[in-house]
């Protein structure tokens, strides 16, 4: 089983900072797009950050402007920078990495999720 690894959660302060970092098996890296997700209790896991092979960004409309993500291909690891942090912002925060080997075909890979709380 192929198995992402998430570091970099804590708690923090609101306003703070924390950046979360992702590493993954460089065959799958190279040719995944990769993507943070949340989920916090009682509610749905949701998309928070996507980045291309080619570095293409994408962000959930709540994070937009805080939070950066970033892929270092020479490392194999994928960063979520996350400034300005707020209480709504604690969750558990999954890498999540799509190899799509052909068009139609795709294969997705999970961290076990590091946990983010953010106090007031």
């Amino acid at each position: 089983q192929v198995q992402l690894e998430e570091s970099g959660g804590g708690l923090v302060q609101a306003g703070g900072s924390l950046r979360l970092s992702c590493a993954a098996p460089g065959s799958i890296f190279s040719i995944s797009a990769m993507a943070w997700y949340r989920q916090a209790p009682g509610k749905q896991r949701e998309l928070v950050a996507r980045i291309s092979i080619g570095g293409t960004t994408n962000y959930a409309d709540s994070v937009k402007g805080r939070f950066t993500i970033s892929r270092d291909n020479a490392k194999n690891t994928v960063y979520l920078q996350m400034n300005s942090l707020k209480p709504e912002d604690t969750a558990v925060y999954y890498c999540n990495a799509v190899w799509m080997p052909a068009i139609g075909s795709r294969t997705d890979y999970w961290g076990q999720g590091t946990q983010v709380t953010v106090s007031s």
